[in-house]
């Protein structure tokens, strides 16, 4: 196709309008006549009408999409970690504050070193400790609880749960497992495998942890609002005892944050947004 100079184009644009015009007057004219006598003005309104719409072109607008291809404004999609993590908060009912502090309550005078929500961001120790502890099987082959744990009588639950560590002065670890919905107390079992190291390691964290899990979550949360998900008393890789919180925000993230043990500064962020 030739195009013509951009000169010209003015011109060419107001011939092809003086055209189209004409045109439409035409059509009009013609419909006049052929509806002939017998018909009111009406009638022959609507026909010239009908012949005039068939001239022009209806005009169709198409949607703005973003690049993605979705249309611009509607909501991003959740990733499947993100989908976990709504789908698992909207059943629990018990924070996290009032699940550490019914665990502490199990151990006489024991500290909260961990606490996880069982089952989020494919937590490894999601397992109940309810499953998990020493049993002997009962005569009848089926196998019972051992000595150390004491399971409460509501037996055990297939809801949500909170898994707790309490450690005593000593340094024996119990493993409190916490129903996330009615906020009782499913099993608390004493760790049976603990060795003379395991001991004394936890019982020297305990001791140097100068900031409580209450002062190491609000430093988080101060820092990034949302809820409070995970808790863990441990050494990172610089070897300095630290508070691991995680904390899912509102839009199903999950930032991980380092809480120095002793000054209560944030050493560490991550935001995970899988």
């Amino acid at each position: 196709m030739r195009f013509e100079p951009r000169r010209n184009k003015t011109v060419s644009t107001r011939t092809r309008r003086l055209r189209v015009v004409g045109a439409l007057c035409a059509v009009l004219a013609s419909a006049t006549l052929v509806t002939g006598c017998g018909q009111d003005n009406g009638d022959e309104t609507a026909a010239a009408t009908s012949e005039a719409a068939k001239v022009i072109p209806k005009q169709t607008t198409t949607p703005y999409k973003s690049p993605s291809g979705s249309p611009s404004g509607t909501a991003a999609q959740l990733t499947e970690d993100q989908t976990e993590r709504k789908d698992l908060l909207s059943t629990v009912k018990v924070t996290y504050d009032k699940a550490a502090t019914t665990a502490v309550g199990e151990v006489s005078g024991g500290k909260l070193t961990d606490l996880d929500l069982e089952g989020l961001d494919d937590d490894e120790e999601s397992a109940s400790p309810s499953a998990s502890a020493s049993a002997s099987p009962s005569p009848d082959g089926s196998a019972s609880p051992s000595a150390t744990g004491s399971p409460s009588p509501s037996g055990s639950s297939t809801g949500p749960k909170w898994i707790a560590e309490v450690v005593e002065e000593d340094g024996t670890a119990h493993t409190v497992s916490i129903d996330a919905v009615s906020g009782d107390v499913i099993d608390s079992v004493t760790e049976a495998e603990q060795s003379d190291a395991e001991k004394q390691e936890l019982a020297d964290w305990v001791s140097k942890a100068q900031q409580t899990w209450q002062q190491a979550a609000k430093v988080a949360t101060d820092k990034q609002k949302g809820t409070v998900t995970s808790l863990n008393l441990d050494e990172n890789d610089s070897q300095t005892l630290v508070w691991q919180v995680d904390v899912v925000t509102e839009d199903w993230n999950r930032t991980a944050f380092d809480v120095d043990a002793a000054t209560g500064k944030i050493t560490a962020e991550e935001v995970d947004n899988d």
